[in-house]
């Protein structure tokens, strides 16, 4: 049984989770510059510290609808090896927390669903060790949507050339 590390994040009242091992830093809403012809998921870029990096809509790219308020907006900003050698990062609605998740509490998808979804699995929270329903916790707390940011990124990159 092999544990990973998620960062969990909530765009559009859901909750989604990606890999840590992505996330560069977390920082806080910055006003973004808007790039004039930039495709809609691309919200504009920033100047993060002198570099520029390019800002992107994680809901669009989703194809769901925003429902955050502006002043708990996050960005979180990736390793360079996730978007080819780019500086990027994804607007989410709030970061909740990094946790480690049991691979025994990610359901894993069908490939055709991961794979036009971007799903790599759900997690789910407040079970117990059997799969049942913690006690101590109650009801399941949530299921989390963890997402294969990296893929969604080369599909990007794969449109561009």
């Amino acid at each position: 049984m092999e544990n990973v590390d998620v960062v969990e994040f909530e765009v559009a009242d859901e909750h989604y989770a990606l890999d840590i091992s992505l996330a560069r830093e977390i920082v806080e809403m910055v006003p973004i510059t808007p790039v004039p012809r930039a495709p809609p998921h691309i919200a504009g870029i920033i100047n993060l510290r002198g570099e520029i990096t390019t800002v992107m809509d994680l809901s669009t790219l989703l194809g769901i609808a925003r429902a955050g308020e502006a002043e708990r907006q996050k960005i979180i900003i990736l390793v360079p090896e996730a978007a080819g050698g780019s500086n990027v990062g994804i607007i989410v609605d709030d970061v909740l927390s990094v946790m480690q998740v049991s691979e025994n509490d990610v359901e894993r998808m069908d490939d055709s669903i991961a794979r036009d979804a971007f799903v790599k699995g759900i997690i789910k929270i407040g079970l117990d060790k059997n799969g049942d329903k913690d006690k101590d916790k109650g009801e399941v707390k949530n299921l989390v949507i963890w997402i294969d940011v990296q893929k969604i990124l080369e599909q990007l990159n794969a449109y561009a050339v």
